[in-house]
């Protein structure tokens, strides 16, 4: 999500109020920087098979991409409906799944070829915010602070469960990644990643991103939420980026 809302600095780090608690936050460190297209509403990143996948939003502007990591040129892309707003993605099988905001679709594609295979209507009321695979089951957001988790191949929902910080509600889970059993979350209009327990829904950490922000300098933090987690799973490696951003980072915690 998505609606672009005037927010100054300081309040874009503390545009809603996360549960006081006991939760640790840690800020993240930067290892790499690479180019990224500033023109590019970042919704969601993967990484699969040694290439990085981005889906951009905004009615009239939502694509699917494969871009080119070190350059930061975009190799190939297709353009949704304009009525249509992109939001996360994720591959399972070789199918490369994106959802949309408010039309409540799910878009498959051929990872390969951008061919697209189907087209499967949502089978909850809920908007879609955020997609992940753990290996079973897709995991979705859609803003609230709760996780469902979804059959794949029907978009049957298995179970769902509440992501919380010290017994409180974590809302706007945006951008999913799901990393060695533990997903990761945007909390959207906030520079934070929620590390959640995906069997509880506990927080267990909340990851700071300010420092790329402040690295960013004059970047209009009142429309570039941070948002979109890649994980490079045979390198061990984590990029995130933003709405807008010029830049992706290869980041690094603990």
């Amino acid at each position: 999500m998505h609606r672009l809302r005037p927010i100054s600095l300081i309040l874009f780090a503390l545009a809603f109020a996360l549960p006081a608690c006991a939760v640790p936050v840690v800020p993240v460190t930067i290892v790499a920087e690479y180019p990224h297209d500033p023109r590019a509403f970042t919704q969601g990143l993967h990484w699969y098979d040694g290439r990085l996948f981005e889906s951009t939003g905004l009615y009239g502007e939502s694509t699917l991409r494969e871009v080119d990591l070190e350059s930061g040129i975009v190799l190939r892309s297709v353009s949704l409906d304009r009525r249509e707003f992109g939001e996360d993605i994720t591959v399972v099988g070789g199918r490369l799944i994106q959802l949309t905001w408010e039309n409540r679709y799910a878009y498959v594609w051929d990872v390969d070829t951008f061919e697209p295979l189907d087209r499967i209507r949502y089978r909850h009321r809920d908007e879609g915010w955020g997609l992940t695979f753990d290996g079973e089951s897709l995991i979705t957001s859609d803003g609230s602070d709760r996780l469902r988790f979804i059959d794949p191949n029907t978009f049957a929902e298995r179970r769902s469960v509440v992501v919380r910080a010290d017994g409180e509600p974590v809302t706007r889970l945006n951008a999913l990644q799901y990393i060695d059993g533990k997903v990761y979350a945007n909390l959207w209009q906030t520079t934070r990643i929620a590390e959640i327990d995906p069997m509880s829904g506990d927080v267990i950490a909340f990851i700071e991103l300010g420092p790329l922000v402040e690295r960013l300098g004059q970047v209009d933090v009142s429309v570039a939420s941070p948002n979109g987690i890649a994980y490079d799973s045979e390198g061990k490696r984590v990029f995130v980026t933003g709405k807008l951003w010029p830049v992706l980072f290869e980041v690094t915690w603990r």
